[in-house]
């Protein structure tokens, strides 16, 4: 086995949808994108505000693969690739094609007072990810989230498929096992080690919510961070089962 190859590059075109218009647009997004800051991006294309927007992510072949609902998470840090599709659901209660005819769209005015007050506008959106004049802890954050998610890829690349490892998680007894996978998952943002656990010590048999990332008996297999994971010369330890009857 080998290590899964992890799309690095610094952007991506994807396929933009949405349940208020019925037309489709390719766009080519900044990995680098909180989630906050896309759905900004958005709102020029899918005529949704950002506040009103949850987004999910299908592959290639169309198929759904999870809901994209951390709004400070950075869009590289989910498996989004070239030719996916980002499907926006508005919230706002429009429907399909209205936005499209603009002779049906309705003016409206209100004061700054009541704005204020509302939130679910782009204002209160703003505000409450810390975007445009409200951005300093946002790019505080974006900057630390870079970070953490750089630091996680090097560790991840100095641990290879095969390989003995020790789990070395705080609070946690030490655990030894095998490398089976390494690489970004479905069901969670970041970079992940697969391991096969020497005991049944695990949580499930290398497959995460319908997705098979490798094979092992059930219970011996678990997902860690590559921070907690140390490949080594760790073979398996002697329980002293083969001398019980």
């Amino acid at each position: 086995m080998s290590s899964v190859i992890v799309n690095t590059a610094p952007t991506v075109t994807v396929t933009i949808s949405s349940s208020r218009n019925s037309f489709t647009a390719e766009k080519r997004l900044d990995r680098g994108l909180t989630l906050a800051e896309m759905k900004c991006k958005l709102e020029l294309v899918v005529g949704s505000p950002a506040s009103c927007m949850d987004l999910q992510l299908y592959n290639t072949d169309n198929r759904f693969l999870l809901n994209l609902d951390q709004d400070d998470a950075l869009l590289g840090s989910y498996p989004v690739g070239n030719g996916c599709r980002i499907h926006v659901i508005d919230k706002s209660g429009a429907r399909i094609g209205g936005f499209e005819d603009l002779s049906r769209v309705e003016k409206y005015e209100i004061s700054q007072d009541t704005y204020e007050k509302r939130s679910d506008s782009v204002r209160s959106f703003l505000k409450k990810n810390r975007m445009g004049k409200f951005n300093e802890e946002t790019a505080q954050k974006a900057a630390e989230q870079h970070r953490k998610l750089d630091e996680e890829k090097a560790a991840a690349e100095t641990i290879n498929v095969g390989e003995r490892c020790e789990v070395r998680s705080i609070g946690q007894p030490t655990k030894r096992g095998t490398v089976m996978y390494v690489g970004l998952t479905d069901f969670k943002p970041g970079h992940w080690i697969g391991v096969k656990y020497d005991e049944p010590l695990g949580k499930h048999d290398g497959s995460v919510e319908g997705k098979r990332y490798f094979t092992c008996p059930l219970k011996f297999g678990a997902f860690i961070k590559p921070q907690f994971v140390v490949v080594g010369d760790f073979p398996e330890e002697d329980y002293g089962l083969d001398d019980e009857m």
